[in-house]
C-alpha cells in the first residue's frame, strides 16, 4: 500500500484514501501515519472511516497525531459504516448518529471540550490546538445521506457511479442539504469527489468484467434516482448475494450479476483508448471535482500499472 501511495503521489495525484474495514483490509491509520513519512505532497485520508467500529476520542486522536506529522495535508472520508459493520454483524450509524459525530470529532480536532454521547461526561483532547481544522467529507450514496452531506461537510465522496444523470441527481441532493443550512455548496467551497471503479485492460471485456463486484457495490445501495425494472431485477440479485468478506473482490459472484450494458454508467472500464476517453468525458462533465479512480484487477499487484497510466493522463499545471 505505501508503495501505491508514493507512486500516486510520484504520478501526480493530489489524495490517496485508505479504506477502514478491520476485517478485510489492513489498519488504516497505521498506514496512513506510515504513509505520512514517506510522502511530501499528497493529501492522505480516510476513504471512509466511521463511528460505529471507532471510538471518537480515537479517531479525533488519530487525525490530530496525524496533523502534527502532516500539516494541512489531510482530509477525513467517513460514513455510517459499511464493510467495517457489516462483517461484524453490526448495523451501520443512523444519519442523527453520523451527524451528531462529525460535530463531536470537529470539536475534539478543534481543542474544545465535548460531552460524551454515552457517559456524558466533559472530555478532551490535551493536545488539540485551539481551531484546528481538518476537512470532513461524508461517503454518499443514498438521498438522505446526500444531503446530510450537503449540509455539514467540506465535500463528499461520491459513490451514484459515472452517468451525468446519476451525478447531476447526487448534486441536487447536495445543494438541497446546503440549502437546509442556508447556504450552497459554492458558498461553503464545497468538493465533489466521484468514487470510480476502474479497470483498464487491453481485452476491454476482460476490463468490465474486473469492475462488475464494485459496480455491484454500488447497485446494492439506495439510489438518488429511480432506475428501470430490468436493473431492479439485477440490483435484487445483487441483494440476495452480496457477501461483504468478498467486497469489491474481482470475480465474485455477486459482480457477475451484474452486465456488461451497465459497467458504462457506473464505472470507468476497457482498453487504454477506452478508458481515457470516459475519464476525459467524466472530468469535463462539470458535475465533479475529483475523479477518485479505485483500480481493480485480475491480480492485485497490477494496480500501479493502473495508477501510472492514468497519471501519464493527469494536466499538468506548472
Amino acid at each position: 500500500m505505501l508503495t501505491l501511495i508514493k507512486l500516486a503521489e510520484e504520478a501526480g495525484f493530489s489524495c490517496a484514501y485508505i479504506g477502514d474495514s478491520q476485517m478485510i483490509w489492513r489498519e488504516p491509520y497505521v498506514l496512513l501515519g506510515a504513509a505520512a513519512m514517506v510522502t511530501k505532497h499528497i493529501t492522505l485520508a480516510t476513504g471512509v472511516t466511521n463511528p460505529i467500529t471507532r471510538d471518537l476520542g480515537v479517531i479525533a486522536a488519530a487525525w490530530v497525531s496525524l496533523r502534527e506529522m502532516v500539516g494541512d495535508r489531510l482530509r477525513l472520508g467517513i460514513g455510517s459504516g459499511d464493510s467495517s459493520v457489516e462483517t461484524l454483524g453490526k448495523k451501520p450509524s443512523t444519519l442523527a448518529n453520523l451527524e451528531r459525530s462529525v460535530g463531536i470529532l470537529r470539536d475534539l480536532i478543534g481543542g474544545k471540550t465535548v460531552m460524551s454521547p454515552e457517559t456524558n461526561a466533559a472530555v478532551r483532547l490535551t493536545y488539540a490546538q485551539t481551531g484546528t481544522h481538518i476537512p470532513v467529507y461524508p461517503a454518499v450514496s443514498s438521498p438522505k445521506i446526500h444531503r446530510l452531506a450537503g449540509k455539514i461537510g467540506d465535500g463528499a465522496i461520491v459513490l451514484v457511479g459515472v452517468d451525468p444523470q446519476f451525478l447531476q441527481a447526487s448534486r441536487r441532493e447536495l445543494e438541497a442539504g446546503a440549502a437546509e443550512a442556508g447556504t450552497t455548496l459554492d458558498a461553503k467551497g464545497f468538493r465533489v469527489v466521484c468514487w470510480t471503479p476502474i479497470s483498464i485492460l487491453d481485452d476491454g471485456r476482460a476490463a468490465r468484467g474486473a469492475v462488475k463486484a464494485h459496480v455491484a457495490r454500488i447497485l446494492k445501495r439506495k439510489l438518488p434516482f429511480e432506475l428501470d425494472a430490468a436493473t431492479m431485477d439485477v440490483v435484487e440479485k445483487i441483494r440476495k448475494q452480496y457477501e461483504y468478506y468478498e467486497h469489491m473482490v474481482v470475480g465474485t459472484a455477486h459482480g457477475d450479476v451484474v452486465p456488461d450494458e451497465l459497467v458504462e454508467r457506473f464505472a470507468i472500464a476497457g482498453t487504454p483508448a477506452e478508458a481515457r476517453v470516459q475519464l476525459e468525458r467524466l472530468a469535463s462533465s462539470g458535475l465533479v471535482d475529483e475523479i477518485a479512480i479505485i483500480p481493480h484487477t485480475q491480480d492485485p499487484q497490477d494496480r500501479d500499472r493502473i495508477i501510472r497510466l492514468v497519471g501519464e493522463w493527469i494536466p499538468r499545471t506548472g
